[in-house]
Formats: C-alpha cells, sequence, structure tokens
C-alpha cells in the first residue's frame, strides 16, 4: 500500500477501513529494510523506524505534530514514548512507531473521544509483546478544562473498541502531561472523559429515561384509542395532526425502550435496523413538531384565506417523507453509520445502544435538524403568547380574570409541547449546566407523549360543551 493511500484514507474513509490501513502500513513498515533510525511524515501520520546496532537497553521517542526523533527531543513535543529494554530487540527486529491522527468524522467511531483525535501504535518486528513487567510509557502532553478527565486505552483491533486492560493512568488534577503505562504493545490513545456525570447519575439517567418512555407510550396508545373512537375529534384536522405527531412518538419510544437490550447482541444487523429505525422516527418527531408549527401560523397568522387542497396529504408527505430521504442518503453513503455507539461517547465501558456512529452525521442530520425546527417553533411560540395576551385584553365575556389566566396558561403549556420546545434542553446539557441540564432533558422530554395525552383529554372535554370564544389555538383548518 503506498504511504500516500493510508493518508488518503486516514482522511476520508470510515473507521473500519483507517483500521485496516493502518495494520496494513504496519505490516509493510515491519518489512522494511531500515539501518538505524528512519523517520518521515504525511499529514495524518508521522512513523519512525528503529533497529537495534546492539543489545537493546532501551528507547526513547520524541514526537511533535511535524517531526518525530529516537532519543532526541523535539521542538514543540505532543508524545513521548519510553521503551524498556525488556523488550530485549535485536539487529533483525525493526522497532516500529507510528502516530496517527483520525479524521473528525471518526472521532467517536470506536466508543470514546480521543484526545486530539491522536493513536500512537507500537510494535516490534516479529514479536508479540504483552505482559511485560517493565511497562511502557506513552506520555503525552495535554490541556484539559475542569469538567474533563484523561484516561489511557488501547485500540482492540478485533473488536473495534477502546480498551484499558493492561495500561494504567497517571495524572492529578492541574497536570498538563499524563503518562499511560501499559505492559503491552499495541495502538494507544487518551480518552477524554467527563467527569461531571458520575455513573450514579447515568444510572439514575437511564432509569428516568425508561420510566418516563413507558409511561409516554402507553399515553399515546391511548391517544390514539381516543382518536380513533371520537368521531368529532377525528373531524378536526388539528387532531389530524397532532395524532401523527403522537404515531412518530409511539415508533420513537418503541424503538428507543428496546435499542440498549438490542445492542447487547451478537447481531450487527439487527442493532443496525434498530439504529436507522431510531433515526428515521427521530426525525420523523422533529418534522411534526415543524408541522405543528406550521399549522399554528396558519391559525393564528394568516387566519384567512388559508385553504390548501389536500392539505393533510401534503403535511403528511412531508412529515414522513423528508426523515425518509434523509435515512435513506445516509445507508446510500454508508450503512456503517448504524452501529452500537456508547451512551457516554467519553467512556468506552458505559452503556452501548444502537444509533448513529458517525459524529458529523448525527451533528447535522439530528442537532442540525433539531436546531432549524426549534428556532421556528420558538417563533411561534412568541406568536401564541403574544395572541393569549391580546385575548386577555380583549376581556371575554362571561370569563374571570382567574379563568382567562388558566385558560392561557393551560394553552401555552399545549403548545410548548406540540412545538417540542422541551427538546430546546439539549442546547444547555453542555459546560456546568451537563448534570441539571440532562436531568430536565430527561424528566421532559419521555413525557412529551403523557402531555400529548392530556391536551387531548382536554380536547374531548370542550367537544362537550357549548362553543364559547376562547383563547384555544386547536380550530380547525379545511383539508
Amino acid at each position: 500500500m503506498r504511504l500516500e493511500e493510508t493518508n488518503g484514507i486516514m482522511k476520508r474513509g470510515n473507521h473500519r477501513d483507517v483500521i485496516k490501513a493502518m495494520k496494513n502500513l504496519e505490516e509493510v513498515l515491519k518489512e522494511t529494510e531500515v539501518y538505524g533510525t528512519t523517520a518521515f511524515t504525511q499529514s495524518r501520520y508521522l512513523v519512525l523506524l528503529h533497529k537495534p546496532n546492539g543489545p537493546f537497553k532501551g528507547l526513547e521517542i520524541h514526537a511533535s505534530d511535524t517531526e518525530t526523533m529516537a532519543d532526541r527531543a523535539v521542538n514543540n513535543s505532543k508524545v513521548r514514548v519510553r521503551l524498556p529494554k525488556e523488550l530485549d530487540a535485536e539487529s533483525n527486529n525493526t522497532i516500529v512507531f507510528c502516530m496517527f491522527t483520525w479524521s473528525e468524522a471518526n472521532e467517536t467511531a470506536l466508543g470514546g473521544v480521543l484526545y486530539e483525535n491522536r493513536l500512537v501504535g507500537l510494535s516490534v518486528q516479529d514479536k508479540n509483546v504483552s505482559g511485560l513487567q517493565e511497562r511502557v510509557n506513552i506520555t503525552v502532553n495535554l490541556h484539559v478544562n475542569d469538567t474533563q478527565e484523561p484516561s489511557c486505552v488501547f485500540l482492540n483491533v478485533s473488536t473495534e473498541r477502546f480498551s484499558d486492560a493492561g495500561c494504567n493512568t497517571e495524572w492529578k488534577r492541574g497536570q498538563s502531561i499524563v503518562t499511560c503505562s501499559c505492559n503491552h504493545l499495541t495502538y494507544f490513545g487518551v480518552l477524554m472523559m467527563s467527569s461531571n456525570l458520575t455513573p450514579e447519575h447515568q444510572e439514575i439517567l437511564t432509569y428516568i429515561t425508561l420510566i418516563g418512555c413507558s409511561l409516554s407510550l402507553l399515553a399515546l396508545v391511548i391517544t390514539v384509542l381516543l382518536f380513533i373512537t371520537n368521531r368529532k375529534i377525528r373531524a378536526d384536522v388539528s387532531m389530524k395532526v397532532h395524532i401523527n405527531l403522537a404515531i412518530a412518538l409511539i415508533f420513537l419510544n418503541l424503538h428507543l425502550l428496546p435499542s440498549q437490550w438490542v445492542a447487547t447482541l451478537s447481531s450487527t444487523g439487527l442493532c443496525r435496523y434498530m439504529a436507522l429505525a431510531l433515526h428515521y422516527f427521530l426525525l420523523a418527531t422533529f418534522s411534526w413538531m415543524a408541522l405543528e408549527g406550521f399549522h399554528l401560523y396558519l391559525l393564528l397568522v394568516r387566519v384567512f384565506n388559508i385553504y390548501i387542497r389536500r392539505y393533510l396529504l401534503k403535511l403528511s408527505v412531508l412529515g414522513w417523507g423528508v426523515p425518509a430521504v434523509i435515512v435513506s442518503v445516509v445507508v446510500a453513503i454508508d450503512r456503517g453509520f448504524y452501529g452500537r455507539v456508547s451512551l457516554d461517547s467519553s467512556n468506552p465501558n458505559s452503556t452501548e445502544v444502537c444509533y448513529i456512529v458517525d459524529t458529523t452525521v448525527k451533528m447535522v442530520t439530528t442537532v442540525g435538524a433539531f436546531g432549524l425546527v426549534f428556532v421556528f417553533n420558538m417563533v411561534m411560540l412568541v406568536v401564541t403568547v403574544r395572541h393569549i395576551v391580546g385575548f386577555g385584553q380583549s376581556r371575554e365575556y362571561g370569563q374571570s380574570d382567574g379563568n382567562r389566566a388558566k385558560r392561557g396558561a393551560c394553552t401555552l403549556l399545549g403548545v410548548t409541547t406540540l412545538l417540542g420546545i422541551t427538546w430546546g434542553l439539549v442546547f444547555f446539557s453542555f459546560g456546568y449546566l451537563t448534570t441539571p441540564g440532562l436531568y430536565l432533558f430527561c424528566i421532559l422530554n419521555p413525557l412529551q407523549g403523557f402531555f400529548i395525552f392530556l391536551w387531548f383529554v382536554m380536547s374531548l372535554r370542550k367537544t362537550g360543551k357549548p362553543t364559547t370564544n376562547t383563547t384555544s389555538v386547536t380550530p380547525s383548518t379545511t383539508s
């Protein structure tokens, strides 16, 4: 394999191609004839080959982003490796040092976030080195914030996951270096782990999510049954829009709840399906939230001349079709984008679920898509608030201030639920707000289906009462 070809795969290949390219390069380098020490660089990796001239007494390798040397320091050093005498390398054993830089697209593909996306590969020709009494020490210069701490790991190429077996992490808070002390040779890296979300918090959040999603699923199924059995509600176009959102949430919960269990099974195909379906119904949920906002725009802003031919059919094409197109494009590019991924991307030993593996795909198609929906629906929420305030100032006949305030509050809470505004808490789940932000996110969002159920119950009660001029924002739109 040409060196430039390996460099290109490191830049643009998926994580499986990158691992294969790294292994192939390592085998080629082991068989390369060298005398003394040879080093060369590419944009995505550095290589140093060393062949002992006499009895091996140990070796120290220094590397920066642009150069690497043996037994001599380099400017702006990033990594220092000390190989022990116990390696017992002979004159016919080439020592191979590689420092790889992963692409950003693959940074969480193996279940963890590498510091500066860097892997250090160490091997010796014709030797399988493990169980060393005198350990290999890899010292990495690093900068961490108050919410992170480093963890030394190696890449298990057979499982395509990081592991800390045989490696110790030597680091104290405030230090600018971390030393990875390992008893074997392979590909090493430093994972940046979040220190403000403890395993106890993760377990609590998992239980909260499971309970909330189960309650939401039950409430949504009852909601669909209420819709099917009530003729007056079935005739309301707004309720038809709401029920599509409810159906999207039902299937989202149906695939979310068993995702963790499916990830523990050996079937890659089943996990890939679960991840794909979870992605699709999440996007469908976002789509119908956006369509709720559009429907609200017709009711509150345009008001008159809002007839749209085959309105519900067109909404359905958008609500269910756009997510299908996005998922189809992702699958066409690479089915490997779906698979097992750690719930905590900074901790390879955390619980896994079946979801999107590639960080870029996840950020663009989920966080990016929701960001657009969130901005639009926030505008519609402001419009709704102005609408409610306007009705309050108009002094409706037969209603006290208390009743108007109660109706306005209920309407506002209902619209907030339908527009998915609480999903915006994801933007506050970083940095120092991680723990409280995640608790709010995990409590409110799984209960969205339950809140929609309450909205339907309120609507059912209203259908049995005489029509009055209220602050409701759920009138029918002609279809």
